[in-house]
């Protein structure tokens, strides 16, 4: 392939390099990483979820120990 074939079809490295295991390595690793950065992504802009919200206490106040006690 020459200079500007291979430019213009987009190959810029030769496939005889795509094929070695260091470039598998490296490629499984960006795709880890992608995934990753992904989730913590996401995980920031969902709201956070406490566990202690979700399970019902027994052992609330049934008073309010408030110096306000109106409230």
């Amino acid at each position: 392939m020459t200079a500007a074939g291979a430019l213009s079809t987009g190959a810029l490295i030769p496939e005889s390099v795509l094929q070695h295991e260091e470039v598998a390595i490296l490629a499984a690793f960006v795709a880890i990483n992608t995934l990753v950065y992904g989730a913590l992504a996401l995980a920031k802009i969902l709201p956070k979820i406490y566990v202690s919200d979700l399970l019902h206490r027994k052992r609330r106040r049934l008073e309010t120990r408030s110096i306000h006690p109106d409230d």
